[in-house]
């Protein structure tokens, strides 16, 4: 499954972040939540990070929140919009996770921990990414965001990851205008067909949909009435994808459709 293997490669920085920002901090017992009584900061800290620990993210981003409510000008109350963002993610809240993030960053732009606010972001959208028969909206966005990480900290080890998630996310986008173009195939729309595929080899010829979308250009093409376009499509396809079935497919309609001199 796609998202699967989106998830694990998802958050490989995420557990180094977050043991730089946790270090420093009192592993004090823990007082009882109470969010709306106010409190020193290193409690509301440390209580946040002690239900962060077992798994209850939803309340320990409602106390982080309270940290920064409760001490904005604290210096825990950085640290603490990060893990909020960082908790929320874990639950799954991604719009409110992707709040906190921007907030950190709106604040805190220089920090040196603005990389990983915008990795966070680029995370809560990849990892909304539907199935390619869905409306991808959320994709591009994913796209956007992994791709204003790489172009602002190319040399983290967050754009490195991210690199490899473009790739992926370029996949998806591929894979959905391939679906796209195979129903306007089955419908007999050839030139919507080939303005789908022809799209795939343009702009995701790095991915692995293009060898099947150079044959389906040759299947429209000829369809269309244009073998000598047909016939480039599968010379491509020959010189870049020798061995693939779509090569075989491409040479024994060519045989069967040779352009005329």
């Amino acid at each position: 499954m796609l998202m699967k293997n989106m998830s694990r490669v998802g958050a490989v920085a995420a557990p180094a972040l977050l043991a730089i920002l946790l270090s420093g901090c009192s592993t004090s017992k823990n007082k009882a939540d109470t969010l709306y009584v106010a409190r020193d900061v290193s409690t509301l800290y440390n209580s946040g990070k002690a239900r962060l620990d077992r798994g209850q993210y939803k309340l320990a981003a409602a106390l982080f929140d309270e940290v920064e409510r409760q001490h904005p000008y604290s210096p825990w109350a950085r640290r603490a919009q990060l893990m909020s963002s960082f908790s929320y993610y874990l639950n799954q809240d991604y719009a409110e996770s992707i709040s906190a993030a921007q907030r950190f960053l709106s604040i805190h732009t220089g920090n040196k921990d603005a990389p990983y606010a915008y990795y966070l972001i680029a995370l809560c959208y990849y990892e909304q990414i539907a199935d390619v028969t869905r409306d991808q909206k959320i994709t591009q966005q994913a796209l956007d965001a992994l791709g204003e990480l790489i172009r602002r900290y190319p040399d983290t080890r967050y754009a490195a990851d991210a690199r490899l998630k473009v790739d992926l996310v370029n996949d998806h986008l591929a894979g959905k205008e391939m679906e796209v173009g195979r129903f306007y195939q089955r419908r007999g729309q050839w030139l919507a067909a080939t303005l789908r595929f022809r799209s795939v080899v343009d702009k995701y010829q790095t991915t692995t949909h293009t060898p099947e979308a150079l044959e389906r250009l040759v299947e429209s093409y000829l369809s269309l009435g244009i073998p000598a376009e047909a016939q480039k499509a599968a010379a491509v396809l020959g010189r870049n994808y020798p061995g693939t079935k779509w090569y075989e497919r491409s040479y024994k309609l060519m045989q069967e459709h040779p352009p005329t001199a």
